[in-house]
């Protein structure tokens, strides 16, 4: 995954920027192409928050989950406002980085929201992310977690 965002800076709901080799690093990923004015976005975003919280803050240990938002909004304070109010606490791609273009058309993404689940080398395990937590709940994230072949610590 770290493949995905190498060379590029990350943020966290601080403001802080972030290493995404660090933070991805071991981990299943999830792009979340996203933005305020979408209904259908502001209707699965506290899904998702739901789900990231169980997954990552309350399991011990965390699960190997991360979540990064790609931004379509109107201008970076309308970014921003949706990300502080609406999200979890993941990472984003700074609004100003036109990597997201690049990540919209490597991963055909023709519409919002949209949730891809990616190994750490890029891969998609698959690009139905919402439906999935939607019909599985938490169920999903192992099967994700078993398709990313990656070194395992999650428990449940």
């Amino acid at each position: 995954m770290v493949e995905v965002f190498a060379g590029r800076t990350l943020l966290n709901k601080d403001g802080d920027f972030v290493d995404p080799e660090e933070a991805l690093r071991n981990k299943v990923v999830g792009i979340y192409f996203s933005a305020g004015w979408c209904p259908p976005c502001r209707d699965f975003t506290p899904i998702l928050c739901d789900f990231y919280t169980e997954l990552v803050e309350e399991s011990e240990p965390p699960a190997q989950f991360e979540i990064v938002f790609v931004s379509s909004d109107k201008s970076a304070d309308d970014m921003v406002e949706y990300y502080h109010d609406m999200h979890g606490d993941w990472l984003a791609l700074p609004w100003t980085d036109d990597y997201k273009h690049e990540l919209k058309q490597r991963f055909k993404i023709t519409a919002v929201p949209k949730l891809v689940i990616v190994k750490e080398n890029g891969d998609v395990i698959t690009d139905k992310g919402r439906k999935q937590i939607r019909d599985r709940g938490l169920a999903c994230f192992r099967t994700w977690l078993d398709a990313a072949e990656i070194f395992q610590n999650f428990k449940g």
